[in-house]
């Protein structure tokens, strides 16, 4: 790095001695010339300091140039204004499809059982038309499942276009803040509440066995 040279300094020194010797109270004038004089020292310095600085300064406009056009690959409007309501809504259409052809079912089974089956004519009949009932019901499910790609879908989008993001930023392991557990979060964990699990995931009724029949006497116990 250029240092200021000595001339440089015997200059602002002059400055400061013809000053003092004037007296009385420094000018616009003086203050102009004193900048003149120490730009003029730093001329050097700048020089060779201004590559490197312009370009760091051209790297960072580049590096957000290039932050803008991953962020807007994200098309966060698109998201928030669009996909993710749709698949909102999608999911509520799905839960009230859901419902509605859970409750005809057990209305017609409820139904079903407590007919009169002393007229095996009019018993038939019913069972019959119940279970059309039924058939027509069950159809929800092909509907469900054109809903549930649909929510499938808008998942895998934002997930591809928020891995994309990660992956430009270069995010190093561990970086993560550390997740404040909420109280609901706190409850599931000590009470083991996962809610329904997947195929080999979770407790098998196997093991559920093994644990009631291994301790069945002390249980037997109790009760004695």
């Amino acid at each position: 790095m250029t240092q200021v040279t000595r001339e440089n300094v015997a200059q602002v020194i002059d400055f400061l001695e013809e000053n003092k010797e004037r007296g009385g109270d420094v000018s616009l004038t003086d203050v102009m010339h004193l900048a003149e004089v120490m730009s003029g020292s730093m001329h050097d310095f700048l020089a060779t300091v201004q590559p490197a600085v312009t370009e760091e300064l051209t790297a960072i406009a580049r590096e957000i140039s290039n932050m803008k056009s991953d962020i807007a690959q994200l098309r966060a409007n698109d998201m928030t204004a669009s996909k993710i309501p749709d698949a909102g809504r999608e999911l509520d259409a799905i839960v009230q499809a859901t419902e509605t052809a859970t409750n005809t079912i057990m209305e017609c089974a409820e139904e079903i059982m407590c007919a009169d089956t002393s007229d095996a004519e009019a018993y038939q009949a019913l069972v019959s038309d119940k279970m059309i009932s039924v058939f027509e019901a069950c159809t929800f499910q092909d509907i469900t499942g054109q809903r549930i790609s649909k929510v499938v879908s808008t998942l895998n989008y934002i997930d591809e276009r928020v891995t994309a993001f990660i992956e430009r930023l270069r995010i190093p392991e561990g970086l993560d803040a550390e997740l404040e557990e909420s109280d609901a979060d706190r409850r599931k964990r000590e009470l083991i509440l996962h809610g329904p699990q997947h195929a080999g995931e979770g407790v098998s009724q196997n093991d559920i066995d093994g644990l009631m029949n291994g301790g069945q006497a002390e249980i037997d116990a109790l009760f004695d």
